[in-house]
């Protein structure tokens, strides 16, 4: 099956946004990066996101075949990815991910992007780039950072570990983790909907100004710097390389 994205308006104001890539886990690429951002333009009707993957699985990340090193006009391969969630994380409309089985990497920021996040009991996060050799995007990193606190991040992103649901939970990174998810999610849907849209959406932007630190024109090109660097580097192509070969990587630090 090619990878889709399942988009569908449901009564009372729910949109439904479902990854659909079943060979590769819902990993995301630029194809489906173009789709979610189509899905996610403002309509009147709808009032609430609820954001899922197909088949148990939430996202597996980032088509890894899609990471290759900085264009020739400085354009870097996650810049879709990063303009999808920031637009994501800034709707209108809340947002609620139901995650089941594994949120990996970018499919960690799909969930982060989001306002909520309802848990199966067979949810995991992983945010392996350090396993790949790439360094994560400052806003993936800050969503981590507000979500869970600067040490837990640290721990998420420097050792690429596994965090399970129960921990995740506790951490809070899920809000709920209930038996049945997917009906907690689509009641929490239906309580965000049934409230004024106005009010809101209002709240809504206002918690997203409250919560930015934003950095000076310097830093954003600094940070950019280093990320196309790594992007670039022979790291990151071992990286890669070891991941799809299923592999231990070799690292040289160059």
């Amino acid at each position: 099956m090619e990878p889709t994205l399942e988009v569908e308006d449901r009564e009372g104001g729910v949109r439904v946004l479902t990854v659909s890539n079943p060979s590769r886990r819902n990993a995301l690429n630029d194809e489906l990066l173009a789709r979610l951002d189509a899905a996610l333009e403002p309509a009147p009707h709808v009032r609430v996101l609820l954001v899922r993957g197909q088949g148990g699985h939430f996202c597996a990340g980032y088509d890894l075949t899609h990471l290759g090193p900085p264009g020739e006009d400085g354009r870097l391969p996650d810049d879709p990815l990063v303009a999808c969630l920031l637009k994501l994380e800034r709707h209108p409309v809340p947002s609620v991910a139901l995650v089941q089985g594994g949120a990996v990497g970018a499919g960690f920021d799909l969930a982060a992007s989001c306002d909520f996040r309802v848990g199966a009991q067979d949810a995991f996060f992983l945010m392996p780039p350090a396993r790949l050799g790439i360094v994560y995007s400052p806003e993936g990193l800050a969503r981590a950072v507000r979500l869970v606190g600067l040490s837990r991040a640290k721990q998420l992103f420097l050792t690429a570990r596994r965090l399970p649901a129960a921990e995740a939970l506790a951490w809070g990174l899920l809000d709920a983790c209930p038996e049945d998810a997917e009906a907690h999610a689509l009641a929490l849907c239906a309580t965000l909907a049934a409230h004024a849209p106005r009010a809101v959406s209002g709240m809504k932007e206002a918690f997203g100004l409250l919560a930015r630190s934003g950095l000076s024109p310097e830093d954003v090109a600094r940070l950019r710097q280093v990320r196309g660097e790594a992007f670039g580097s022979e790291d990151a192509k071992e990286g890669r390389a070891a991941f799809l070969e299923k592999r231990a990587p070799l690292f040289n630090g160059r």
